[in-house]
């Protein structure tokens, strides 16, 4: 199936029960406040993001090698979610929930840190 143009058309098809949005392009929509919204489940693996999901719900997630940018992740449950190789720019996680997430080989730039979060380097 072709990949959602827009975060409308990828919720209304999540709605019916799709899950994989491997590869879509997603950083232009102007609507893409998904804050709130249970997401459990989402593959938005090798996307190119630009959304918020503050609050969202994004259990069991997977964002493997995706461009998320200036994605805002405040107080979203991320429990289990994948990042590996994700390019994180200027995303935000304060608050989430973090539980189980794997951050193998993604790369931070311009993050937000969390409360107390210290670079490593």
């Amino acid at each position: 199936m072709n990949s959602p143009r827009t975060f409308c058309e990828l919720l209304d098809r999540y709605h019916r029960g799709e899950r994989v949005f491997v590869g879509s392009e997603l950083d232009q929509d102007p609507q893409a406040d998904l804050g709130g919204i249970c997401l459990d489940g989402l593959d938005l693996s090798k996307a190119c993001v630009a959304a918020s999901f503050q609050g969202a719900s994004l259990r069991r997630a997977r964002f493997v090698g995706a461009n998320l940018k200036t994605c805002d992740f405040k107080s979203a449950d991320l429990t289990d979610a994948n990042f590996t190789g994700a390019a994180l720019c200027a995303t935000d996680f304060r608050g989430a929930k973090l539980d189980g997430v794997t951050f193998t080989g993604a790369s931070f730039h311009s993050r937000v840190p969390r409360d107390g979060e210290k670079p490593d380097w």
